[in-house]
């Protein structure tokens, strides 16, 4: 009995070991709350995919089933932010308005894209929630957190299609009127691959000159905006650190690209931006991702380009969507970058997706564009969502009440 009871504790210490323990950069926060954040997905992922392999289901039904059972929360209001489920033009959305009686004075606006790369997360998670609860409150706002379609039921470009079709909607008179929001003060917004979502839309609506109201900013959130280098600094120096992993950004873009995931270490390798592939378009695109003259060498550190001298055959055909700006925003021209509105762009050093959104703040500066860059040094992916309990991190509750601030100043 003793012996089973030794052999027990040894296994679960090595599991707990393996799920948990991670070497992490000195500097990250809370590191040892980190691990067990990461403990906790990656046993998730795992279990995702044992039940993929044996023929059950999708690995991302599973892990979206499993966060619903624990994340999703309904419509509840409270005293201060009603909350209602609803939808504009057939997109589902969660609107958050700030309750101020005997008040007609018009409020600001947000519409919010949640993160989960394309495939992950809803605007009723409870992280997202209580984060659209804390923002209409603090900023006297309506705040539309949008549920665009993810993968792997849609694909590239139905995910943006959903994103622009909300936006435009939400833009007419008569819906801004509905809700009190003035036309004048409203901003789109979004995190992870939200952000690549709000940043593509800003884009598109600013050449779009039927839509009757503006976005006033455009606040981006450790976005992820290009696919063409996998191996930019911050790729290679975070690439094992949670809770974002270098080959899962990368499975990421072929879920959304409906791409094969044989292909992840082709990605990995910038095969796709080979020498060999040096079509004039790939140079094109790969001059608007030129990192060792968009970084400061604070960020470019001792890393260098990585630029195979043959790549893979066909991939370029095969992932379409790698040179489209509606899916990558970085590789905007800067006839079009001129025309979005001022923005705020939060990155974080421990963060594979860092120099993403330090490219675009430096594009979108050159091209005149007002840009406020928010740097957490300790900050990891995903960090803001973590401001609240349980999973509360310092830098979480920071970073989020610096991007509520940035609103309430510029919006």
């Amino acid at each position: 009995m003793m012996r089973s009871a030794v052999v027990a504790t040894v296994l679960l210490s090595a599991a707990a070991s393996y799920y948990i323990y991670l070497p992490l950069p000195s500097s990250v926060a809370e590191p040892w709350k980190l691990m067990l954040l990461d403990g906790v997905f990656r046993a998730m992922m795992h279990v995702g995919h044992v039940v993929e392999d044996l023929g059950l289901g999708h690995h991302i039904h599973v892990l979206n089933y499993m966060v619903s059972l624990v994340e999703v929360r309904g419509p509840q209001s409270s005293e201060s932010v009603r909350v209602t489920d609803t939808s504009f033009d057939g997109v589902q959305a969660r609107v958050f308005e700030s309750v101020t009686p005997g008040s007609r004075r018009l409020k600001r606006g947000v519409v919010y894209f949640h993160g989960g790369g394309w495939a992950l997360g809803s605007g009723r998670m409870r992280s997202y929630d209580l984060l659209c609860r804390t923002m209409a409150e603090e900023l006297d706002a309506v705040i539309i957190s949008v549920d665009y379609r993810l993968a792997p039921e849609v694909h590239f470009p139905e995910p943006y299609n959903d994103a622009l079709r909300a936006c435009r909607h939400i833009l007419r008179a008569e819906v801004l009127a509905l809700y009190s929001v003035d036309p004048e003060r409203v901003a789109v917004s979004g995190d992870s691959a939200g952000g690549n979502l709000a940043a593509a839309v800003a884009q598109q609506l600013a050449l779009d000159n039927s839509v009757p109201s503006r976005f006033k900013v455009q606040a981006l959130v450790y976005p992820v905006l290009q696919a063409l280098d996998f191996n930019t600094p911050s790729y290679q120096q975070n690439g094992n650190v949670p809770i974002l992993y270098r080959p899962l950004m990368a499975r990421f873009w072929l879920e959304y690209l409906n791409g094969d995931m044989d292909l992840v270490p082709s990605l990995l390798a910038n095969n796709h931006t080979a020498v060999d592939q040096s079509q004039e378009a790939v140079a094109a695109a790969k001059a608007k991702t030129n990192w060792t003259a968009l970084l400061a060498p604070a960020f470019s550190k001792h890393y260098k380009p990585v630029v195979p001298r043959l790549g893979t055959p066909g991939l370029l055909e095969q992932l379409p969507g790698l040179l489209d700006v509606r899916a990558a925003p970085l590789l905007a021209e800067r006839e079009v970058l001129k025309l979005v509105p001022p923005a705020y762009i939060m990155t974080c050093e421990h963060d594979v997706l860092r120099d993403d959104g330090l490219m675009y703040a430096r594009r979108l500066e050159e091209a005149g564009v007002t840009v406020t860059s928010d740097h957490y040094a300790e900050g990891f992916h995903g960090c803001m969502v973590f401001g609240f309990w349980p999973a509360r991190f310092s830098v979480g509750t920071r970073s989020m009440k610096n991007y509520i601030h940035w609103l309430e100043q510029n919006l």
